[in-house]
């Protein structure tokens, strides 16, 4: 399964390889291994213009007497590349503008198919989540079942949706704007229409609408799988709307990553979310530190960090280390451990921001073989997850027909299970360093 932008970091990562193996640089050197750069960042569908740019900065910096006389020329090249990316991205995290007098106004705005409705809630439910109380309104009155899917959206989200039907979208967003200061709703998240393409009759809706209350943000959602094309659409609605940010969407099934790279450059806004899957909380902030190691293949671990910690508690992560110290580790703990991997994005998407991941060939995790043995731990009664030891050949039967499953997977999951508790009990008593 590939990870985000899986085919950029392995095409940088080789030409990378084959500095590292040289133990000083020439000029031609570097130069040769940038024009291979430019080819890999227009393979993966970054703009011409920012691919050149971009190249021809590194080159500049990289070719300096102090890099090529350095010990280690390789590895400085690659910290050129890192910050330049980073530069190129948007340096900081670019954060949502907060009206001084609440309610803060965010205009949606984007293509038909971009994911811009199912965006709205996600943002709803992330500001929710950060003591925020939002409230999202229906602006969309051309796309049949538009308004129905924002209120699935919103009552996902456990947000307000605030409609009017098919009447004027901006007497509709007139209306929710008292409305919200009347229920005292602090930020107001308007799903405007898409078209399938950029029209005048939208950009003049979007406009009147932008006129009639009091927009502080007007964010674009753009689909990040339809490469430089997303370029061009972030430019016009610039052109037309002045906008503020962008969130990215379908990052997940994006292993180029070209409209990452080049949007900001193009449009001078900054990148503000990028959206990684269907579930309502796959909503990023967006960090072009954090993004530049990814590309990079140097891993994601504080967005891994901050995902563990909005899924596991202080006082679970405490009673599951008191646990292992005790060697009271159960199939119980074991099925919640798998619960935490699929809040967090699941074990590929956890493994794709480890350091070095792309490296490990054959490091793909079976996903399904995971659901098969969280199914297999669901189908034990609570007693025999407590003490697999009473499992024997007639409960194992039962077990592997209860999951769908076979014998042979029942014992092969024991005995991972068995493993990890032997391996815990070694860590305990010191007979062994943690691998790392």
């Amino acid at each position: 399964m590939p990870t985000l932008f899986s085919s950029l970091s392995d095409r940088l990562n080789h030409i990378f390889s084959k500095l590292t193996k040289r133990g000083r640089l020439t000029e031609l050197e570097i130069k040769t291994a940038m024009r291979e750069v430019r080819v890999a960042l227009l393979e993966a569908d970054v703009n011409v213009a920012v691919a050149k740019d971009f190249c021809a900065r590194v080159s500049e910096k990289a070719v300096g007497q102090e890099i090529l006389k350095s010990l280690n020329p390789a590895q400085q090249v690659i910290k050129i590349v890192n910050e330049e990316m980073i530069a190129l991205m948007g340096s900081t995290n670019a954060k949502l503008i907060v009206a001084p007098k609440p309610p803060t106004v965010i205009m949606m705005c984007g293509l038909q198919g971009a994911g811009k409705t199912t965006h709205v809630g996600k943002l709803g439910a992330y500001l929710k989540k950060n003591g925020k109380k939002p409230m999202a309104v229906a602006c969309d009155i051309y796309r049949p079942a538009a308004i129905n899917q924002l209120k699935v959206v919103c009552k996902s989200a456990g947000i307000e949706c605030f409609e009017k039907g098919t009447q004027d979208p901006v007497k509709t967003a007139k209306e929710a704007m008292e409305y919200a200061q009347h229920m005292l709703y602090d930020t107001v998240i308007l799903d405007t229409a898409g078209r399938l393409e950029i029209d005048d009759a939208l950009m003049r809706e979007l406009e009147n609408i932008k006129k009639a209350v009091d927009v502080h943000e007007i964010l674009l959602t753009i689909d990040s799988m339809i490469g430089q094309s997303a370029v061009n659409v972030a430019k016009t609605f610039n052109e037309r709307l002045e906008i503020t940010g962008i969130i990215l969407t379908k990052l997940d099934g994006d292993t180029r990553g070209g409209a990452c790279l080049s949007v900001k450059a193009v449009t001078g806004k900054p990148i503000k979310f990028i959206g990684v899957g269907e579930k309502l909380q796959d909503l990023e902030p967006f960090y072009p530190d954090r993004m530049a190691s990814r590309i990079l293949g140097m891993g994601d671990v504080l967005t891994l960090i901050e995902k563990a910690e909005e899924v596991v508690t202080e006082e679970q992560a405490r009673k599951m280390q008191q646990k292992m110290a005790r060697n009271t580790f159960t199939l119980e703990d074991y099925l919640e451990q798998f619960d935490s991997m699929s809040k967090m994005g699941g074990a590929q998407a956890m493994l794709s921001m480890l350091p070095g991941a792309n490296r490990l060939k054959g490091a793909e995790i079976d996903e399904k073989r995971l659901m098969r043995q969280k199914a297999i731990i669901q189908s034990m009664t609570t007693k025999e997850r407590q003490d697999p030891a009473i499992i024997n050949g007639s409960r194992k039967r039962r077990i592997a027909a209860g999951s769908g499953t076979s014998v042979q997977e029942v014992n092969l999951l024991l005995k991972q299970f068995d493993q990890t508790k032997q391996l815990m009990k070694q860590f305990k008593n010191g007979n062994r360093r943690m691998p790392f």
